[in-house]
């Protein structure tokens, strides 16, 4: 009976890993299993890694610990697949008594299925039975595609990655370090660009579209951090939506079609991620733009040129679009360990391109450049 219960476990326990793997690194969608080594690894692993990074006092120093979890965390998940598959298929050896398992001990097949598994052949301990050597071709097999998926979905990952950095990288001159949408619409009216945030609330729709669909598929990607502690997807897509609620507000002479197409596809991406983690809406502790900051906020669009259409009741009807996605922001946020950016411009005053020696004369030269050249 110990025997044929130890088998059975064995087989459970590698259709088990092996559809986990399969729909992590091979199906293109947010799957509803409520069985995944994946889920419980990632909660159990992030809830210790976040915990500990909470007790760390530096800023940068709690930035530097949390962007390591994201890769170390992808060779951890590979290493419990690899492991339980290794010891299903040894513990299947041992309980169906195949090859030499009658004269072998368990870490002795142990051995010999991680031998197998990597297809090392060494040949000091052979299968001798027909089931013994079917089962050593299978696991062979599973190992060498194992690999092979492994190879071929790293790269698929950090290129996504890629991308989606590249885009957080994009917000630093438009938006500021951290963003901020004050920053990104003023930049814009002092340009003399506001008809072009049509064609950039578009890009911008079509990055939270590609954001939604990566993140679903690969949720760990939501763990990869950005190059500086200031940025990050999260502060990037809170921006994006702050900047949307502010145009569908109405701002004179400035379109909100494409608004609130990108505000859409935004609220849509940041649902589905909280979803994912099982994290719901999350009341902020402290109003991210308080009565004050609003008027603040009215005095620099005046000063730039920007005027709401509707001088009465702007700052209900901000509150209405901010009620209807800030909640859920936060719940990520809280759960990432990842900070909101302020509707204000905040920090030194210098964007991260900026932030060095020659920083402030390159500055000083590019805003010499005039918006429209005679």
């Amino acid at each position: 009976m110990p025997t044929i219960i130890a088998a059975i476990g064995s087989v459970v326990l590698l259709i088990v890993i092996l559809h986990d793997a399969f729909e992590v690194m091979l199906l293109p969608r947010r799957v509803k299993s409520r069985i995944r080594i994946v889920r419980l690894f990632f909660r159990l692993t992030w809830l210790i890694w976040s915990g500990i990074s909470r007790r760390i006092a530096s800023p940068d120093k709690r930035h530097n610990f949390l962007s390591l979890y994201g890769p170390l965390s992808m060779v951890w998940l590979l290493l419990v697949w690899a492991a339980g598959l290794i010891s299903g298929f040894g513990t299947l050896y041992c309980a169906l008594e195949s090859g030499q398992s009658a004269r072998l001990s368990w870490p002795n097949e142990l051995y010999f299925s991680g031998v197998t598994f990597f297809t090392l052949g060494y040949g000091d301990i052979v299968p001798y039975t027909g089931l013994g050597k079917f089962l050593a071709v299978v696991e062979a097999a599973t190992g060498l595609g194992f690999i092979a998926t492994v190879i071929g979905y790293l790269p698929v990952l950090y290129q996504l990655f890629a991308r989606r950095e590249a885009k957080v990288i994009m917000l630093d001159a438009a938006a500021g370090s951290p963003p901020s949408a004050v920053t990104l619409l003023i930049r814009h009216a002092e340009g003399q660009s506001l008809d072009e945030l049509d064609d950039l609330f578009h890009e911008w729709q079509q990055w939270c579209a590609e954001l939604l669909e990566s993140q679903l598929s690969y949720p760990m990607l939501a763990f990869y951090r950005s190059q500086h502690d200031n940025q990050s997807w999260l502060a990037t897509l809170t921006t994006i939506m702050d900047s949307c609620a502010l145009t569908m507000v109405g701002l004179k002479g400035v379109r909100t079609f494409r608004a609130r197409l990108a505000f859409s596809t935004a609220r849509q991406a940041v649902i589905e991620m909280g979803r994912v983690f099982r994290v719901g809406a999350l009341p902020l502790a402290e109003d991210r733009l308080p009565g004050k900051d609003f008027e603040q906020l009215r005095r620099e669009f005046m000063d730039a040129g920007l005027h709401f259409a509707e001088e009465e009741n702007p700052e209900q009807k901000l509150a209405a679009f901010r009620n209807t996605y800030e909640p859920f922001l936060n719940g990520l946020a809280t759960y990432l360990v990842l900070t909101l950016p302020d509707w204000l411009p905040t920090g030194s005053g210098l964007d991260n391109w900026q932030n060095n020696p020659r920083g402030k004369s390159a500055k000083q030269l590019i805003d010499s450049v005039p918006a429209k050249p005679e």
